[in-house]
């Protein structure tokens, strides 16, 4: 399965580049502290929709980063659409009351209907693991011949409904988050979206594997022991070997629950040899999308061949009561970078991961 164009928004910036420059720096994006709260927004023009059932700020974000893809050249038949999602239009709907804000389907439908796709569409919730879900999906609609090309989104909006929510659970902080640290306490939650362009056979950048398990441990607690997320994540490397992954972009949220169970997954796969970091500390959370969004930049890390990877931005001050994974900073110097892996875990023991690979050309 080949990613043959993708984009992404959120608080560094408006495209995948500007995400990108400002990722490899290490620079944090736009955050700003509501109700003791530190939140990441996006500060930028969004267009309004038209149509009133449609027009909410996630949708919007979408309209954003679809209009550099060229998505109106797509043939309108054998294209799919899957979006990830969380919020949908939740926030819109505490005061329209429209019912279709707060469908967890409407951004796909939106997708649909506003492009006028006429294959299948569907919208996937496995909380913040979902972008890689929506990967999963697209795989199994090229696989049985649904479709030749799926359109792949994720996206999110801040909404009041998972602040509060992770608020009520004491993991969100009014300082930056501090993944791996002992002194994390919580996650800043953002807001982004991320598309892409997926076909059986292209160039690009190809993914070689998706690994997806369930724990059933607790609904808003990961097992500590890690032990489905390390499965999920040898399931994504397939045949491959530990050795062979250049770059680990870390789930990495900066709670203490993740961050146990994570170390102790990628621990027991590649000790503390190969290069890992979390972007989350500068995009933030951006729950739905985060997956997507970090997909996104582990493709333009493959694309741009280099021998640098995204600083782990924290504190400084490791948990020495976590098996110790090599965090990287902005010194470390990791190799050409030609295949990436990327984890993502959601409430409910939902954990995935996804292989990334820059495709070599033969001819």
């Amino acid at each position: 399965m080949i990613i043959t164009k993708y984009n992404a928004i959120c608080n560094l910036g408006d495209n995948i580049e500007e995400v990108f420059n400002k990722a490899l720096n290490g620079d944090a994006g736009c955050f700003e502290l509501r109700n003791s709260r530190r939140l990441g927004g996006i500060n930028t023009s969004l267009e309004e929709i038209k149509q009133e059932n449609y027009n909410i700020r996630a949708n919007q974000l979408i309209l954003k980063v679809l209009k550099p893809l060229g998505i109106e050249t797509l043939d309108k038949n054998p294209t799919a659409v899957v979006v990830a999602t969380t919020n949908s239009g939740v926030e819109e709907y505490e005061t329209s009351r429209n019912p279709k804000h707060f469908e967890i389907g409407n951004p796909a439908e939106f997708v649909h209907k506003y492009f006028g796709f006429t294959n299948f569409y569907t919208s996937v919730s496995t909380a913040c693991s979902s972008g890689i879900k929506a990967f999963s999906i697209a795989k199994e609609l090229l696989e049985n011949g649904i479709a030749e090309t799926v359109l792949v989104i994720g996206v999110d909006s801040i909404a009041k409904l998972p602040v509060y929510g992770f608020d009520s659970l004491e993991i969100l902080p009014g300082e930056p988050a501090n993944p791996f640290s002992k002194n994390r306490c919580g996650i800043n939650i953002g807001e982004g979206a991320a598309a892409f362009i997926v076909s059986k056979e292209g160039e690009g950048i190809e993914i070689t594997g998706i690994g997806e398990t369930t724990d059933y441990y607790h609904s808003t607690t990961p097992d500590p022991e890690g032990i489905e997320a390390e499965k999920a994540i040898r399931l994504a490397l397939g045949e491959m070997k530990p050795e062979d992954i250049d770059y680990i972009n870390l789930h990495g949220t900066g709670t203490q629950a993740n961050d146990l169970m994570e170390a102790r997954a990628v621990y027991n796969i590649f000790g503390a040899k190969v290069p890992a970091s979390s972007t989350k500390p500068l995009t933030g959370h951006c729950l739905g999308a985060a997956a997507s969004i970090e997909t996104a930049l582990c493709c333009r890390l493959l694309e741009k061949g280099i021998d640098k990877v995204f600083p782990h931005i924290y504190d400084g001050e490791y948990d020495e009561k976590l098996p110790k994974i090599l965090l990287a900073d902005k010194s470390t110097k990791s190799g050409e970078v030609k295949t990436c892996l990327s984890t993502s875990f959601g409430f409910g023991g939902t954990n995935c991961a996804i292989v990334l690979r820059r495709k070599i050309c033969t001819t």
